[in-house]
Protein backbone atom coordinates (compact mmCIF):
# COMPACT_ATOMS: atom_id res chain seq x y z
CA UNK A 1 0.00 0.00 0.00
CA UNK A 2 1.26 2.95 -0.92
CA UNK A 3 2.38 6.45 1.49
CA UNK A 4 -0.63 8.64 1.87
CA UNK A 5 -0.49 12.25 0.97
CA UNK A 6 -1.55 14.82 3.18
CA UNK A 7 -0.96 18.40 2.02
CA UNK A 8 -1.49 21.76 3.59
CA UNK A 9 -2.24 24.40 1.26
CA UNK A 10 -2.47 28.06 1.86
CA UNK A 11 -4.68 30.28 -0.07
CA UNK A 12 -6.66 27.15 -1.02
CA UNK A 13 -10.16 28.24 -1.05
CA UNK A 14 -9.90 30.49 -4.39
CA UNK A 15 -8.05 30.65 -7.79
CA UNK A 16 -4.56 28.97 -7.89
CA UNK A 17 -4.86 27.76 -4.56
CA UNK A 18 -8.55 25.97 -5.36
CA UNK A 19 -6.77 24.52 -8.42
CA UNK A 20 -3.87 23.04 -6.71
CA UNK A 21 -6.26 21.38 -4.38
CA UNK A 22 -8.19 20.17 -7.00
CA UNK A 23 -5.31 18.51 -8.47
CA UNK A 24 -4.08 17.01 -5.55
CA UNK A 25 -7.79 15.67 -4.34
CA UNK A 26 -7.82 14.20 -7.92
CA UNK A 27 -4.13 11.93 -6.78
CA UNK A 28 -5.97 10.53 -3.82
CA UNK A 29 -4.29 13.33 -1.38
CA UNK A 30 -5.97 14.29 1.63
CA UNK A 31 -5.58 17.96 1.29
CA UNK A 32 -6.23 20.59 3.86
CA UNK A 33 -6.56 24.28 3.52
CA UNK A 34 -5.45 27.21 4.71
CA UNK A 35 -7.26 30.37 3.55
CA UNK A 36 -9.09 33.65 4.99
CA UNK A 37 -12.27 32.34 4.13
CA UNK A 38 -14.48 28.67 3.48
CA UNK A 39 -14.08 27.68 0.07
CA UNK A 40 -17.44 27.29 -1.68
CA UNK A 41 -16.89 24.17 -1.93
CA UNK A 42 -16.40 20.84 -0.95
CA UNK A 43 -14.72 17.55 -1.33
CA UNK A 44 -14.45 14.27 1.43
CA UNK A 45 -10.62 14.70 1.89
CA UNK A 46 -10.83 18.59 1.85
CA UNK A 47 -10.42 20.28 4.96
CA UNK A 48 -10.58 23.75 5.33
CA UNK A 49 -9.14 25.91 8.03
CA UNK A 50 -9.55 29.63 8.16
CA UNK A 51 -7.06 31.73 9.60
CA UNK A 52 -5.56 35.39 8.76
CA UNK A 53 -1.94 34.72 7.61
CA UNK A 54 -1.23 38.10 8.42
CA UNK A 55 -1.46 37.46 11.95
CA UNK A 56 1.24 35.67 13.34
CA UNK A 57 0.35 34.38 16.51
CA UNK A 58 -3.33 32.94 14.75
CA UNK A 59 -0.81 31.50 12.03
CA UNK A 60 1.22 29.74 14.62
CA UNK A 61 -1.69 28.74 16.34
CA UNK A 62 -3.25 27.02 13.37
CA UNK A 63 -0.37 25.21 12.46
CA UNK A 64 0.06 23.76 15.70
CA UNK A 65 -3.44 22.71 15.19
CA UNK A 66 -2.90 20.68 11.82
CA UNK A 67 0.89 19.36 13.15
CA UNK A 68 -0.99 17.61 15.77
CA UNK A 69 -4.18 16.36 13.41
CA UNK A 70 -2.54 15.39 10.20
CA UNK A 71 0.63 13.77 8.83
CA UNK A 72 1.68 16.80 6.56
CA UNK A 73 4.06 15.35 4.13
CA UNK A 74 3.51 18.04 1.07
CA UNK A 75 3.60 22.04 2.33
CA UNK A 76 1.80 24.60 -0.87
CA UNK A 77 2.66 27.80 0.67
CA UNK A 78 0.28 29.51 -2.28
CA UNK A 79 -1.25 32.43 -0.03
CA UNK A 80 -0.32 36.13 -1.32
CA UNK A 81 -1.88 39.47 -1.54
CA UNK A 82 -0.06 42.41 -4.36
CA UNK A 83 -0.17 46.02 -2.57
CA UNK A 84 0.85 47.47 -5.65
CA UNK A 85 2.45 51.17 -5.52
CA UNK A 86 4.80 53.05 -7.27
CA UNK A 87 8.34 53.09 -5.02
CA UNK A 88 7.12 57.08 -4.30
CA UNK A 89 3.86 55.71 -2.23
CA UNK A 90 5.24 52.42 -1.27
CA UNK A 91 4.88 52.04 2.72
CA UNK A 92 6.55 50.40 5.09
CA UNK A 93 3.78 48.48 6.30
CA UNK A 94 3.29 47.23 2.86
CA UNK A 95 6.57 45.46 3.15
CA UNK A 96 5.99 44.20 6.65
CA UNK A 97 2.92 42.80 5.97
CA UNK A 98 3.83 40.79 2.91
CA UNK A 99 7.03 39.82 4.30
CA UNK A 100 5.39 38.16 7.19
CA UNK A 101 2.76 36.51 4.98
CA UNK A 102 4.86 35.49 2.33
CA UNK A 103 8.01 34.47 4.29
CA UNK A 104 7.15 34.37 7.90
CA UNK A 105 3.67 32.59 7.74
CA UNK A 106 5.69 29.75 5.07
CA UNK A 107 8.30 29.80 8.12
CA UNK A 108 5.82 29.30 10.78
CA UNK A 109 4.31 26.44 8.97
CA UNK A 110 7.14 24.56 7.67
CA UNK A 111 8.95 24.56 10.95
CA UNK A 112 5.65 22.99 12.61
CA UNK A 113 5.37 19.99 10.16
CA UNK A 114 9.41 19.71 9.71
CA UNK A 115 9.68 17.02 12.54
CA UNK A 116 7.21 14.59 11.18
CA UNK A 117 8.47 15.23 7.74
CA UNK A 118 12.16 13.96 9.04
CA UNK A 119 10.58 11.37 10.98
CA UNK A 120 9.13 9.52 7.85
CA UNK A 121 12.41 11.14 5.65
CA UNK A 122 9.98 12.07 3.24
CA UNK A 123 8.73 15.90 2.58
CA UNK A 124 7.93 18.46 -0.23
CA UNK A 125 7.55 22.16 0.57
CA UNK A 126 6.96 23.85 -2.77
CA UNK A 127 6.81 28.17 -2.40
CA UNK A 128 4.76 30.25 -4.83
CA UNK A 129 6.91 32.91 -5.61
CA UNK A 130 6.06 35.06 -9.04
CA UNK A 131 7.40 36.34 -12.23
CA UNK A 132 7.31 39.60 -10.58
CA UNK A 133 10.54 38.15 -8.58
CA UNK A 134 12.47 39.33 -11.08
CA UNK A 135 11.00 42.83 -11.13
CA UNK A 136 7.76 44.39 -12.30
CA UNK A 137 6.95 48.07 -11.70
CA UNK A 138 4.51 48.84 -9.11
CA UNK A 139 5.80 45.56 -6.97
CA UNK A 140 8.45 47.05 -4.73
CA UNK A 141 7.12 45.05 -1.86
CA UNK A 142 5.71 42.46 -3.84
CA UNK A 143 8.82 41.83 -5.53
CA UNK A 144 11.01 42.03 -2.90
CA UNK A 145 9.46 39.32 -0.70
CA UNK A 146 8.28 37.11 -3.75
CA UNK A 147 12.24 37.15 -4.46
CA UNK A 148 12.50 36.34 -0.55
CA UNK A 149 11.08 33.44 -1.33
CA UNK A 150 13.24 31.74 -3.81
CA UNK A 151 16.35 32.52 -2.04
CA UNK A 152 14.73 30.92 1.15
CA UNK A 153 13.63 27.99 -0.37
CA UNK A 154 17.22 27.25 -1.63
CA UNK A 155 18.21 27.26 1.63
CA UNK A 156 15.86 24.96 2.62
CA UNK A 157 16.71 23.00 -0.20
CA UNK A 158 20.37 22.89 0.84
CA UNK A 159 19.33 21.91 4.09
CA UNK A 160 16.69 19.62 4.22
CA UNK A 161 18.31 17.33 1.22
CA UNK A 162 19.66 14.91 3.29
CA UNK A 163 16.00 14.11 4.80
CA UNK A 164 14.47 13.24 1.78
CA UNK A 165 12.60 16.68 2.04
CA UNK A 166 12.68 18.47 -1.12
CA UNK A 167 11.76 22.31 -1.62
CA UNK A 168 11.47 24.21 -4.77
CA UNK A 169 9.41 27.25 -6.11
CA UNK A 170 7.09 27.42 -8.98
CA UNK A 171 6.79 31.18 -10.07
CA UNK A 172 3.68 32.20 -11.90
CA UNK A 173 3.26 34.54 -14.61
CA UNK A 174 0.03 36.25 -15.28
CA UNK A 175 -2.95 34.23 -14.10
CA UNK A 176 -6.07 35.49 -16.32
CA UNK A 177 -8.51 33.02 -13.82
CA UNK A 178 -7.55 34.77 -10.42
CA UNK A 179 -9.10 37.48 -8.57
CA UNK A 180 -5.65 39.00 -7.59
CA UNK A 181 -5.11 39.15 -10.96
CA UNK A 182 -8.38 41.14 -11.50
CA UNK A 183 -8.04 43.33 -8.83
CA UNK A 184 -5.18 44.85 -10.63
CA UNK A 185 -6.01 44.31 -14.03
CA UNK A 186 -10.07 44.88 -14.97
CA UNK A 187 -10.91 41.71 -16.61
CA UNK A 188 -12.20 42.18 -20.42
CA UNK A 189 -9.94 45.45 -20.33
CA UNK A 190 -7.24 47.00 -23.44
CA UNK A 191 -4.68 46.76 -20.46
CA UNK A 192 -5.55 42.15 -20.17
CA UNK A 193 -5.19 42.66 -23.94
CA UNK A 194 -2.05 44.19 -24.24
CA UNK A 195 -0.76 41.76 -21.25
CA UNK A 196 -1.62 38.87 -23.25
CA UNK A 197 -0.13 40.05 -26.48
CA UNK A 198 3.00 41.08 -24.47
CA UNK A 199 3.68 37.55 -23.40
CA UNK A 200 5.49 35.26 -25.85
CA UNK A 201 3.04 32.29 -26.58
CA UNK A 202 0.40 34.98 -26.43
CA UNK A 203 -1.75 34.52 -23.77
CA UNK A 204 -2.71 35.08 -20.57
CA UNK A 205 -2.54 31.85 -17.82
CA UNK A 206 -4.58 29.69 -16.59
CA UNK A 207 -4.90 28.39 -13.07
CA UNK A 208 -4.23 25.23 -14.51
CA UNK A 209 -0.96 25.73 -15.86
CA UNK A 210 0.03 25.78 -12.48
CA UNK A 211 -1.28 23.31 -10.43
CA UNK A 212 0.15 20.84 -13.09
CA UNK A 213 3.80 22.50 -12.59
CA UNK A 214 2.82 21.99 -8.46
CA UNK A 215 1.85 18.37 -9.32
CA UNK A 216 5.42 17.83 -10.92
CA UNK A 217 7.09 18.82 -7.43
CA UNK A 218 5.06 17.37 -5.22
CA UNK A 219 5.51 13.83 -6.58
CA UNK A 220 7.06 11.24 -4.96
CA UNK A 221 9.00 10.15 -7.52
CA UNK A 222 10.42 13.46 -8.19
CA UNK A 223 13.55 13.59 -4.97
CA UNK A 224 16.02 14.55 -7.29
CA UNK A 225 14.30 17.87 -8.01
CA UNK A 226 15.31 20.34 -5.51
CA UNK A 227 16.07 24.27 -5.20
CA UNK A 228 14.51 24.78 -8.12
CA UNK A 229 12.04 27.86 -9.54
CA UNK A 230 10.14 27.07 -12.27
CA UNK A 231 8.58 30.09 -14.21
CA UNK A 232 4.71 29.23 -15.42
CA UNK A 233 4.45 32.49 -17.28
CA UNK A 234 4.23 31.73 -20.88
CA UNK A 235 8.23 33.08 -21.25
CA UNK A 236 7.55 36.25 -20.20
CA UNK A 237 10.39 35.41 -17.44
CA UNK A 238 13.04 35.04 -20.43
CA UNK A 239 12.15 38.61 -22.23
CA UNK A 240 9.57 40.42 -23.86
CA UNK A 241 11.77 43.39 -25.74
CA UNK A 242 11.15 42.93 -29.42
CA UNK A 243 14.03 44.43 -31.24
Amino acid sequence: MSEQNVALVTGGSTGIGAEICRHMLEKGYEVVSLALREPDWSHQRLHAMTVDLFDGNATAEAAGAIAKRFAVTHVVHNAGVIRPNLLAETSESDLLALTHLHLGAALLLVKEVLTGMKSRNFGRIIMMSSRAALGVATRSAYSATKAGMIGMTRTWALELAAHGITANVVAPGPIADTEMFHDVIPKGSAREKALADAIPVKRLGRSSDVARAVMFFADRDNGFVTGQTLYVCGGSSVGTVVI
